[in-house]
């Protein structure tokens, strides 16, 4: 069972923050557990988008502390699964961290499908997008952590 994951985006404001959120609430009652999320090109210190803030709050969850953060080779190194949106972004992270060849996947691995990058985009690009990030976590959970 995996207990360390990284959610990657590009900017670290909107998808894998709510990634980061959802997944955070999966594995609360599981000790020693850890979820994080960075950015292949974040916008260091930002906080979440509003929109991102908005649709996951709905859900009972808060984003209000997050602060997005740059994915580094050394950040990469120290989970066992990375889970990013899009293809591009999963060779972009092998690209960057060589060692992590192998624990790179795509959100939507088991759907065959990126998620979109809803930002500017208003509320409803959003809604899919965490509706896409719901899918993939819960085909991921069922084949890495079920007892979560």
């Amino acid at each position: 069972m995996l207990d360390s994951v990284l959610i990657v985006c590009t900017a670290n404001i909107c998808r894998s923050p709510m990634a980061e959120a959802l997944l955070r609430r999966r594995f609360e009652a599981r000790r020693g557990a850890r979820v994080e999320s960075a950015g292949i090109a974040a916008l260091v210190g930002r906080p979440a988008d509003a929109e991102a803030q908005a649709v996951v709050a709905a859900r009972g969850l808060d984003l209000s502390a997050h602060r997005a953060r740059q994915l580094t080779p050394e950040l990469a190194a120290g989970f066992e699964l990375i889970l990013v949106m899009e293809e591009g972004q999963r060779q972009a992270v092998q690209d960057l961290a060589p060692l992590a060849r192998g624990k790179v996947h795509r959100i939507g691995r088991f759907g065959r499908y990126d998620v979109a990058d809803p930002y500017r985009r208003g509320r409803a690009a959003f809604e899919e997008a965490l509706a896409a990030i719901e899918a993939g976590l819960e085909a991921f959970g069922r084949a890495f952590w079920s007892g979560a």
